[in-house]
């Protein structure tokens, strides 16, 4: 297991919801024997933005906040597409052994039906951080024996988080002489990815798949859910990633 991985998802996991507001909570706990009124305002505070980012209208509105408008493509834009890794199951019982996460299943898919339509060479992309069979290899088993993909033509397996994916897949694509990729993650994600991909020298046309039509507003939005908590998660992970990045650069 990479170490540089597992600090990172450690930090991550403390500053993502819950544990900040739960944080709060235990603060004000401890602050209401001697300063009650500041006590219950961090309790309520922290309560309160757990109840509002389980609610599926902020959800919503967190998640659209990054994702770019869809194009429809026509073969033109770009010359190969890159699939973005996006989470294995480890020790799969009814799989034996390793399998695809959801996210990443979704986006192979999509792949899959791009790269049908537009005649296009395939490159996935991701790593094992935390041990086990890495992504890449297994984004490409399903693409070729569940979805029939023939032209599967690199596999980019030693990756641990969006800007290795975007380092190590260039220098496999430019070497290839491809400089123009339809890139293939969530609508979510490409706020994220599309810079680092862009800044190896590639030029992007984003390929996001996730989209939903925006229904009407009724009043379970404003009711907390495990789905609305979920997607703000996502949404926040989205963004502390997109700020970390910015400092590191």
């Amino acid at each position: 297991m990479s170490n540089s991985w597992l600090i990172t998802n450690a930090i991550a996991a403390l500053l993502l919801p819950p544990t900040p507001f739960l944080l709060i909570c235990l603060i004000g706990l401890g602050l209401l024997k001697r300063h009650g009124k500041l006590g219950r305002s961090l309790i309520i505070t922290g309560l309160a933005a757990i109840w509002l980012l389980s609610t599926p209208v902020i959800a919503n509105f967190l998640l659209d906040s990054l994702k770019p408008p869809p194009i429809q493509f026509t073969g033109q834009e770009a010359d190969a597409i890159v699939i973005l890794g996006g989470g294995r199951i480890t020790d799969s019982i009814e799989f034996n052994g390793d399998t695809l996460g959801r996210f990443t299943l979704e986006r192979v898919r999509y792949g899959a039906w791009l790269a049908k339509r537009l005649d296009k060479p395939v490159l996935v992309t991701g790593g094992a951080p935390d041990g086990g069979i890495p992504e890449g290899d297994l984004m490409r088993a399903s693409l070729v024996d569940e979805f029939g993909l023939k032209n599967v033509r690199w596999v980019e397996a030693v990756s641990n988080n969006t800007r290795e994916n975007a380092r190590f897949s260039a220098h496999l694509l430019l070497a290839a002489g491809i400089n123009r990729i339809y890139l293939v993650t969530h609508s979510w994600h490409l706020a994220r990815a599309i810079p680092e991909f862009e800044a190896m020298g590639l030029a992007v046309v984003p390929a996001g798949t996730g989209y939903s039509l925006a229904g009407k507003t009724n009043p379970l939005d404003f009711l907390p859910s495990g789905k609305g908590f979920a997607d703000s998660w996502l949404a926040m992970h989205e963004w502390i990633g997109l700020l970390w990045y910015r400092i590191r650069n």
